[in-house]
């Protein structure tokens, strides 16, 4: 239970044209069973390239620059130039953000009807206002910490490694005249 966040890429091969000249076999195997697949009637592959938990700074920013402000778990049409921004912002905030020694929440405990953090040493951002007007934090059920610390930094790494990635195969794919579709959806 919890935010879960999705980035989906669906290639076009086209091999249902002839001429596309597609060929080779497909031979899949589920559980044990060999599922038969016609690659005469495959026109695109869709793949998961992208997968972040509780990121919810990640997820604002596609709410608010790929959902027009709508959080409603379906998926949405990414270009790669929306993940090229998001790249970016993503490296600027790793760039500026201060980590300093100090207290962070890990979890709360529940005592005389009150919910009290548990807080222990960690490294947070000294900066954190000026990050949040980078790339903010969103509340939301479920969707992990709100606060600015190691966390918080550790997705915004993970999310330059996979972009980077991501948009280094594309451009790939791209010289070899294959172009792609990107997806991003969320669930809680």
């Amino acid at each position: 239970m919890g935010l879960d966040m999705y980035l989906t890429r669906e290639k076009y091969i086209g091999a249902n044209y002839e001429h596309n000249q597609v060929k080779g076999i497909i031979d899949i195997t589920v559980r044990g069973k060999k599922i038969p697949i016609d690659l005469k009637k495959v026109n695109c592959i869709r793949e998961s390239v992208g997968y972040w938990r509780k990121a919810n700074q990640i997820h604002k920013w596609f709410v608010d620059n790929v959902q027009d402000g709508n959080d409603d778990c379906k998926s949405y049409y990414v270009s790669t130039e929306d993940l090229e921004k998001l790249l970016n912002i993503c490296k600027e905030v790793k760039e500026k953000a201060k980590l300093v020694d100090g207290k962070i929440k890990n979890g709360e405990t529940l005592k005389d009807g009150k919910w009290i953090p548990n807080l222990i040493e960690g490294k947070v951002i000294q900066n954190a206002e000026e990050i949040s007007e980078l790339l903010p934090t969103e509340d939301g059920f479920f969707f992990g910490s709100t606060d600015y610390d190691e966390y918080y930094l550790q997705d915004i790494t993970d999310t330059i490694e996979m972009l980077t990635s991501i948009l280094k195969e594309e451009k790939e794919l791209n010289n070899r005249g294959i172009y792609s579709n990107f997806e991003y959806s969320s669930s809680w």
